[in-house]
């Protein structure tokens, strides 16, 4: 059995190993990430923001998700225990620099921070969001999965309170992020395995769902449906189920569904398309975080955020087991040459924190069950 330890360890280093990996070909094609790597199974160097820097980010260097990332990790450490909007957003307040959030992370975070600073309410941010179904929240918020330990529900909570600095409570994508961030937790528990999780994010892909017609449509007719959530969900996995094993086949079946979008801001990198194609490599793959990553980095399209989603719920799941001890290696060291990061905590000190965290929660609901035992309930 994996330990809780490991599990958290691996969800970390499983999606800064996609983040960094994946960022080198973020937005091409996979016929042009063929062309010019053949298979990309390796860190390379690369710039991003080239047309207001010129930073060249050595290889192992993550992206601006994992900064979104770290900042929750940090609130979640600090605290040690769950967090609210208004935990991260005292942090945003005190770490944030907007000159160095030019090189890393999204002009629409910037814009979120000063909003902030300026004094608008935390929990009215996300209310601003033109992107309501971006991925920002699923795929940067691992660290809420994993404080929930065990726990889903929990977990898929978090992500609402602390998804009003990005998204409206309504928007479907925090109930994308609600599901991948269950399915995490759900990895986390001692007896977890592929179909459990599996399980757990489709049992929470109606979690918070509106139910009148302009959602569901009339009569509940699904052509008419704007909520396709579950629908989306589960045609990846049978996708998945149909590849057996397969992963040219797995590209192939996407690449029917989820195309063009580049006209749009963020249309690449919705929430819909990239966490459902991180359930449908995670089963491909069987939780083996190495070849879901990889995968995931040649799928074309965003594959940083597909990656990072991937990579981090096969680590929940199987732990470091599957993560060669190079790319860690790798991915370290270039936290340490990073001048521009929000945090510069390796991954074992990440894990480090949040595990300690966990302890923390646990011992504080332990000490309560103890206490209300008095009742002889």
């Amino acid at each position: 059995m994996v330990n809780l330890y490991d599990k958290i360890k691996g969800c970390i280093a499983g999606s800064w190993a996609g983040s960094a990996m994946g960022a080198v070909v973020e937005g091409l094609s996979s016929e042009k990430i063929k062309e010019k790597y053949g298979i990309l199974d390796k860190f390379q160097p690369y710039s991003h923001y080239i047309e207001y820097t010129s930073w060249l980010r050595p290889e192992g260097t993550t992206e601006d998700g994992i900064e979104r990332q770290k900042l929750i990790a940090t609130a979640i450490i600090e605290k040690k225990d769950r967090i609210s909007c208004l935990d991260l957003a005292e942090i945003w307040k005190r770490d944030l620099d907007p000159e160095k959030m030019i090189y890393k992370q999204e002009p629409y975070d910037r814009s979120l921070y000063f909003l902030l600073k300026s004094g608008m309410p935390a929990v009215e941010l996300g209310r601003l969001s033109f992107f309501q179904n971006v991925v920002t929240m699923a795929r940067s918020s691992h660290p809420l999965g994993l404080i929930n330990a065990g726990d889903p529900q929990s977990a898929a909570d978090d992500t609402f309170e602390v998804g009003k600095l990005y998204l409206p409570e309504n928007a479907f994508g925090l109930r994308w992020a609600a599901l991948y961030n269950a399915a995490v937790a759900s990895a986390c528990r001692p007896d977890a395995n592929l179909l459990s999780v599996v399980e757990t994010a489709l049992e929470f892909s109606e979690y918070r769902a509106e139910k009148s017609p302009l959602y569901k449509g009339i009569n509940n007719v699904e052509k008419f449906s704007y909520d396709k959530i579950k629908t989306e969900l589960t045609r990846a996995l049978e996708f998945a189920e149909k590849s057996r094993g397969d992963p040219e086949y797995l590209k192939q079946k996407f690449k029917e569904v989820y195309y063009g979008g580049e006209y749009i801001t963020y249309g690449l990198a919705t929430a819909a398309e990239i966490v459902s194609k991180a359930f449908a490599v995670f089963y491909l793959h069987k939780g083996n975080t190495k070849d879901a990553v990889i995968t995931s980095v040649n799928f074309g399209r965003d594959t940083d955020c597909l990656a990072a989603c991937s990579g981090g719920l096969c680590g929940a799941l199987t732990g470091i087991d599957f993560i060669p001890h190079q790319w860690i290696e790798k991915l370290n060291d270039a936290v340490k040459q990073d001048p521009y990061t929000n945090s510069k905590r390796t991954i074992e000190e990440t894990a480090d924190g949040i595990y300690n965290a966990f302890c923390s929660r646990y011992k504080k609901i332990s000490d309560y069950i103890n206490l209300m035992k008095n009742y002889n309930l």
